[in-house]
């Protein structure tokens, strides 16, 4: 038996990016994935559905920051796979982002990084917490960065944003557990993900820098990631909540 056998998911920004990785992952452990994104995540829900059956997947697209939306994904979850068990909040914006100096990020990329990398994080727990405080059990797992820990020179609407996660984990790891939720961050470093290669930006600042600090001194891949990722899913972790998960080479210590 797959190890999320029973289980139904969210992947916020699934349809993409690391993002895509997290959904093939969950569905490849037995787990109903709704790939919710931006972007269109059909395609990637065909290839899942070829792989695992048609009942083990949809996707819908909405913008993670708007509350009609978000409304209207949790609904539409509910009405597909009748539960929703797993919530991964992944959607955020960092690789088109191109590093500038803290005195030029204008007001409105400002308002709009928060919108997307901290708002909707919240409007998806809003909605889904509901869901899973019925049933008596829940996993949320929220994507951070280790960028939280060290900074990173100008990207500081990015790593603002990812320290609001760590916070926000903890804070709500303390209100559910007495519902059985469990809460937890996954922090990435630098991924070689297809976004981040579409946007090489950060790989010329970052790349030699971010390899230097590690203690496995190699370039992060998307694969790296979904160890971490199904083990927090699952009820391996059913005793852990509150806490980070760097899997980064060993840039950070959490």
């Amino acid at each position: 038996m797959a190890r999320l056998d029973g289980r139904s998911a969210i992947v916020t920004g699934g349809a993409r990016g690391i993002g895509r990785h997290y959904a093939q992952a969950l569905a490849a452990e037995g787990a109903r994935v709704m790939i919710a994104d931006i972007a269109d995540g059909a395609a990637l829900a065909a290839d899942i559905a070829a792989r695992h059956g048609p009942a083990a997947v949809a996707s819908a697209t909405f913008d993670v920051s708007a509350e009609d939306a978000v409304r209207r994904v949790v609904g539409e979850t509910l009405a597909r796979f009748g539960k929703i068990d797993i919530l991964v909040n992944n959607a955020a914006l960092f690789a088109p982002l191109p590093p500038v100096s803290c005195t030029d990020i204008d007001v409105a990329l400002w308002d709009r990084v928060m919108a997307v990398n901290v708002r909707g994080p919240f409007l998806m727990v809003k909605h889904v917490v509901p869901h899973m405080a019925a049933q008596g059990y829940g996993k949320i797992i929220n994507i951070g960065s280790g960028t939280a820990y060290k900074g990173l020179p100008s990207m500081l609407h990015y790593v603002t944003s990812k320290g609001a996660i760590t916070a926000f984990t903890r804070a709500l790891s303390r209100e559910l557990g007495d519902k059985g939720i469990r809460v937890n961050t996954l922090a990435p470093g630098l991924v070689m993900s297809d976004t981040i290669l579409e946007n090489r930006a950060h790989i010329e600042q970052a790349r030699g820098p971010v390899i230097q600090s590690r203690a496995l001194r190699r370039d992060a891949m998307p694969e790296d990631l979904i160890g971490a990722l199904v083990f927090l899913a699952s009820a391996e972790s059913d005793f852990i909540t509150g806490q980070t998960i760097a899997v980064d080479g060993g840039s950070i210590n959490t």
